[in-house]
């Protein structure tokens, strides 16, 4: 007579394939769901989930964990060649199965190994970053935010860097922000605000044209500067920056040439979106 547990072998079996498959398939879909999810959370709820997808592994694993080994079965007369052949036949049908599994393991291995891979930050939060949470920040426009270099060349034209105004934007949400130059004439004054205007900076961004501040003399954007009392403040001219190192806490020299400063903490990069990783 069969043995009762050799009959149900195969039950157990197919219970044990299916848990898997369940398994894979809430794998794949909560990996899918998360790396949505995970775009709109902010840094504090990324924590909950890590530990939800950490007791979902710890199940999933669990489930994969090999079933214990099958009861020996009492020797048998020798098979006859039908039999053999029924034998054959099965272990044919069975291959794919094992294959499958296989399969499916490596597909929510995966999922797995995607959802905890880290997740990029947002240009909002890589300059919150970079400025070190500052909240007030003044900034040169020559050379910096404009392409031109020069007061002269303001009397003409006024045209801002293309490549700045995803960089210039963040910083307006997050900070009150001051632009502040040096021009030689009111034309001067108004090639420049257009120029901001059509850039889309006072509708895109929340700065007004009132927190765009114009001087005669470099002596007055440093009074500027002084005045506003700034976390950082942003500037092309080393003299001037060099001038503020006692007065503002951080300060950026934007130079296509890099200096060394030991006084207060300045730092140096070729232009702002470059300091905050947009290039």
């Amino acid at each position: 007579m069969a043995d009762p547990s050799s009959s149900l072998s195969p039950s157990k079996d197919e219970l044990i394939q299916l848990i898997k498959r369940l398994g894979t398939y809430l794998a794949l879909k909560m990996s899918s769901l998360f790396s949505i999810c995970l775009q709109k959370l902010d840094p504090r709820s990324v924590g909950a989930i890590a530990g939800l997808a950490v007791a979902f592994i710890f199940t999933y694993r669990l489930m994969r964990s090999p079933s214990p080994p099958p009861r020996r079965q009492p020797k048998h007369q020798a098979p006859t060649t039908s039999t053999t052949a029924i034998s054959t036949q099965s272990n044919i049908t069975l291959m794919p199965s094992g294959v499958n599994s296989s399969s499916e393991d490596l597909r929510a291995q995966t999922a797995v190994d995607e959802f905890f891979q880290p997740v990029k930050p947002t240009l909002g939060q890589i300059v919150r970053q970079k400025l070190n949470e500052g909240r007030k920040v003044t900034c040169r426009l020559l050379g910096v935010i404009l392409e031109e270099s020069s007061p002269e060349e303001l009397q003409k034209q006024a045209t801002v860097k293309s490549s700045v105004l995803d960089v210039l934007l963040e910083i307006t949400k997050f900070c009150d922000f001051y632009l502040m130059e040096r021009v030689i004439d009111d034309e001067s004054e108004k090639n420049v605000l257009l120029a901001l205007e059509n850039a889309g900076i006072f509708t895109s961004g929340d700065l007004v044209k009132n927190k765009v501040l114009f001087c005669g003399t470099e002596n007055g954007r440093t009074s500027f500067v002084r005045q506003l009392e700034p976390d950082w403040h942003i500037d092309t001219n080393p003299e001037i920056v060099s001038q503020l190192a006692r007065f503002i806490k951080y300060q950026l020299h934007v130079s296509p040439v890099k200096a060394e400063w030991t006084a207060g903490k300045v730092f140096s990069s070729p232009s702002l979106e470059h300091f905050f990783g947009c290039v």
